[in-house]
């Protein structure tokens, strides 16, 4: 009986160490595996990196730049978006042959490098034009040239990869930081402020394109609200329309949402709660 004991107290002990030691060897593959992605990514962003670095191909005079490449592939994705974007179809935009543009552009994150760097150059100031001297002045003018952007090339809001940043990325951030050289904010405050403004332009963008493009009335989705007012899950809408009348609100929702002030307005709400937070930190 106690050989028994000792047996089956061996054998729990024994199964313990065996389920510790492969937790162990499971979560030490996780970190390993997890750690070999990372040096992918980075090795992947460091070969897009080298589409600036790089010379231009060796002859003499080259037949296109880095610029002609760009400006083909926004053509076509501002006629079609940017999954109709492939090297076949911009050798044929460029009248040259696909292997050609591999003498360019190595690979399609290359090609979204050159891209995403192009669509930048309409964001950052022209050479020789100056910001206002007040911060709030100088980052609205970021903001808007930013949204215009975003509005002629609206397909670049469905790209989900992270581009490398390219010469065109880094003025812009330049230009943002030199904006709020007037303000009194710290470091980190910048910082916020630049993601914050930047996040909102985004955001603001993707709703606009989503949600408010043609000029449909929204003669069905009244109806549908109607019949969704008869339940009783909506007791402030339902207020509201028992106040004013379910067209007269839609109405007013729909030039609200379009409505061309929207953006400054709300944007000086923005920079305004920073600013307030700047005087609290004197």
């Amino acid at each position: 009986m106690r050989q028994l004991i000792v047996d089956a107290t061996t054998e729990k002990i024994n199964a313990a160490i065996e389920a510790k030691l492969t937790k162990s060897a499971t979560k030490a593959v996780a970190k390993t595996v997890k750690h070999i992605e990372t040096l992918d990514r980075l090795a992947a962003h460091l070969e897009t990196i080298d589409v600036w670095t790089r010379s231009e191909p060796g002859s003499r005079k080259p037949r296109f730049s880095r610029d002609d490449i760009a400006a083909a592939a926004i053509r076509i994705a501002d006629a079609e978006g940017f999954d109709a974007v492939s090297m076949r179809r911009l050798a044929a935009q460029l009248d040259a042959g696909t292997m050609t543009l591999y003498h360019y552009v190595r690979t399609k994150d290359e090609l979204l490098t050159l891209v995403f760097d192009a669509i930048m150059s309409e964001v950052v100031l022209p050479a020789g034009e100056r910001l206002p001297r007040g911060w709030r002045a100088a980052i609205s003018i970021i903001a808007r040239r930013s949204r215009d952007a975003l509005r002629r090339h609206p397909w670049i809001l469905d790209i989900t990869d992270d581009p490398s940043i390219g010469p065109n990325a880094m003025r812009h951030f330049d230009q943002s930081w030199q904006a709020l050289a007037s303000s009194n904010a710290s470091f980190d405050d910048k910082l916020d402020l630049i993601t914050a403004v930047d996040e909102y332009v985004f955001g603001f963008c993707l709703h606009e394109r989503n949600n408010y493009a043609g000029d449909a009335n929204g003669a069905e989705l009244v109806g549908y609200i109607g019949a969704l007012l008869n339940d009783d899950d909506y007791p402030a809408l339902a207020a509201m329309v028992a106040d004013t009348g379910l067209e007269e609100v839609w109405s007013k929702i729909h030039a609200h949402a379009r409505g061309a002030e929207r953006f400054d307005r709300n944007l000086a709400r923005l920079l305004s709660g920073f600013e307030a937070g700047f005087g609290a930190q004197r």
